[in-house]
């Protein structure tokens, strides 16, 4: 791992009922895993499934982790977004004065991932993508 303290990776989603709702999640936090070796990488939740994010994030600093990026797997920014992971992460803070954390943008608005999602469309509609 070298020198520095290993980091940590949180996608938050927003959690379901249903157990297999989390299926592509855990899948991406898996990919990420197999990308990231030197990190910690752990799916969280927002309502209705556990982990919740605080206690994604509390366990990762009890292991030393003193930097956690959090990525919400997310289409939009909605009411959630603007609204509940700002109080989540004010209370991040304040629980944890020494950890580094940044919030990254939802997962959809990036042009990459909006891109990617296109060709799918396209490609389920029969269309070849560009």
């Amino acid at each position: 791992m070298g020198a520095h303290a290993p980091r940590g990776l949180v996608l938050f989603a927003h959690g379901a009922r249903a157990a297999a709702w989390a299926a592509p999640f855990e899948r991406l936090r898996d990919q990420a895993k197999a990308r990231l070796p030197d990190a910690e990488v752990a799916l969280a939740f927002l309502e209705l499934m556990n982990p919740r994010l605080p206690e994604a994030v509390a366990d990762m600093v009890d292991r030393g982790i003193t930097e956690v990026t959090v990525v919400p797997v997310f289409l939009g920014q909605g009411g959630h977004l603007l609204r509940d992971l700002p109080q989540l992460a004010d209370g991040l803070r304040a629980a944890h004065p020494q950890l580094k954390l940044h919030i990254a943008g939802a997962i959809g608005e990036d042009p990459g991932v909006q891109k990617a999602m296109a060709d799918y469309c396209l490609q389920a509609f029969g269309t070849p993508s560009r």
